[in-house]
């Protein structure tokens, strides 16, 4: 079908010789086109009322987000702030309270509420690092930090308050900083973090939680113009009082390497106490203090795929000559033995192959035996059925798959109990 339009042959040469001389394609179509009215009352008022309704929702939210910040620092106050020494005061921010250290020139303690709006919040970092004017001494600076290899590390970190542009902004005071080593701050300690969000996100159950480094005389500095402790060591408390058990764990981490899966430096909480001279949590009853911070198994704490997994041997108390799971990774290419616990066992029909993992299970394995189809006729017993949550040590070369050591062996000689026992003679009883 050939739609003909009656338009005038001198307006359309006019039109022509105005896309001739200005190149304005658009310009000359709407001399000829008029399009609509935009401008239209009905139109002009609807659109009023849309930008009302907008300022109207931005103003609800900004409420809604004060009354959830308020409810927040109220909970901090009846719960979280540990026990005052003589001269210590405590500042208190949007969405997190802290205790600041002049003679260290950090913080001595962070406490804050991960809440689970973490899960919809939506702001990212503003990376607005600046002086915090509650704290009446004043806090480190930028020059302090600048070019001297070590990050500013949040304690609170920012991602727990991406729910609120505020609380996040606030998360940069120097007051929540502390010199830490890239290799904790954007490694283990990360880790840690996301762990801490993984568990309110799973449960959605908000956990109140206290960061900090160890503090001590003798400590050296960086700063130009103050001076700023470098500690060796930095601890978190976690405590869930709305799960259906209620539950705490700490954990301590050295400023540096962290090589252990997170849990391995799981503690008590009464731990830290002894470590930091700090007393956590007083306002709790007596009995139910002392019941959570006595606590130790990370368990309740792990993600689903991690249930089932066990911590490493520690390296203090493997016998000489052998490794733990995570010092396989430097036996690479080298005959060694490596002990663990044997999480997770399987025997695959179809290729007649058999695999463990000690320690850790796939996909967070972190060390794995095979035993090839062929080699199974050298054991007298079925490994996957007798191994499983046994404590080994299996000796041989360690090679290296997908980044990760593994180990092939082709006989149940190479396999013993951690107390020097054969599983063989375990069949033989």
């Amino acid at each position: 079908m050939i739609v003909r339009f009656n338009i005038p042959q001198s307006l359309l040469i006019k039109s022509l010789l105005g896309i001739l001389i200005s190149g304005n394609f658009y310009w000359a179509f709407s001399q000829v086109f008029e399009g609509p009215d935009l401008n239209h009352p009905n139109i002009k008022s609807i659109n009023v009322q849309i930008d009302s309704l907008y300022k109207q929702r931005d103003r609800l939210n900004a409420e809604r987000e004060e009354l959830k910040l308020a409810r927040i620092r109220a909970e901090l106050e009846r719960i979280a702030i540990p026990q005052l020494q003589a001269g210590e005061e405590v500042v208190k921010h949007s969405a997190l309270f802290l205790c600041y250290a002049e003679k260290h020139e950090q913080p001595k303690w962070v406490a804050h509420i991960i809440h689970p709006d973490v899960i919809t919040g939506g702001f990212s970092r503003s990376n607005d690092f600046r002086e915090d004017s509650l704290v009446k001494t004043g806090t480190a600076l930028k020059e302090d930090y600048w070019n001297t290899g070590y990050d500013r590390g949040h304690m609170a970190p920012s991602a727990d308050f991406r729910w609120s542009r505020k609380a996040l902004s606030e998360s940069y005071f120097y007051s929540n900083m502390s010199p830490q080593k890239p290799e904790l701050n954007r490694e283990s300690w990360a880790l840690l973090e996301d762990k801490m969000r993984y568990h309110v996100v799973v449960t959605g159950e908000p956990l109140i939680i206290i960061t900090g480094p160890v503090l001590e005389e003798g400590l050296p500095t960086i700063g130009t113009v103050n001076k700023v402790s470098i500690p060796k060591l930095n601890y978190k408390v976690a405590l869930d009082l709305t799960g259906p058990e209620k539950k705490a764990i700490g954990f301590v981490m050295r400023n540096g390497k962290n090589e252990y899966p997170t849990f391995s430096y799981a503690v008590s909480i009464d731990s830290i106490e002894k470590l930091t001279g700090i007393d956590f949590f007083p306002a709790l009853p007596d009995d139910l203090e002392n019941s959570l911070e006595k606590m130790t198994d990370p368990n309740p704490w792990k993600a689903e795929k991690e249930k089932g997994d066990v911590e490493p041997i520690p390296a203090l108390s493997m016998p000489k000559g052998k490794f733990n799971t995570v010092q396989a990774k430097y036996q690479v290419n080298s005959k060694a033995t490596i002990c663990g616990t044997v999480v997770d066992a399987k025997y695959t029909e179809k290729s007649g192959n058999t695999f463990l993992n000690l320690d850790k299970r796939f996909p967070n394995d972190i060390f794995s035996i095979s035993i090839w189809k062929d080699d199974r006729v050298n054991f007298s017993y079925k490994p996957e059925v007798m191994l499983i949550n046994k404590q080994i040590c299996v000796t041989g070369i360690v090679r290296e798959n997908n980044g990760k050591p593994t180990m092939g062996i082709s006989n149940q000689k190479a396999i013993e109990y951690m107390d020097g026992s054969r599983p063989e003679e375990d069949e033989e009883e």
